[in-house]
């Protein structure tokens, strides 16, 4: 399935979160903290401004970002966790 994002919205693949602590011990899923980076995915083309431009989005694929802990909308996509992000949700990229 490939999906393409519209406007301002950018497609990102949530980093895995840590199974196991540095100290050696396992770390159960109910206990594992919602992780906010990920890989971009599939960036949209961009939103409108008032004189009808197209403004360049900021990111784009292969980008690793650090986003919103509780924004943007979850779907699978293969069986695999993504996020769908507005692009004011994107906080930093990380280099």
């Amino acid at each position: 399935m490939k999906i393409r994002p519209l406007g301002n919205k950018v497609l990102v693949k949530p980093k895995e979160s840590e199974t196991k602590t540095t100290g050696g011990i396992y770390i159960p899923d109910t206990a594992k903290e919602k992780t906010q980076e990920g890989e971009i995915v599939a960036v949209g083309p961009g939103a409108l401004d008032e004189k009808g431009n197209k403004t360049e989005m900021p990111v784009k694929v292969g980008d690793k970002v650090v986003y919103e802990s509780y924004g943007g909308t979850e779907l699978k996509i293969e069986g695999v966790k993504h996020l769908i992000f507005d692009i004011k949700d994107i906080l930093a990229k990380v280099e």
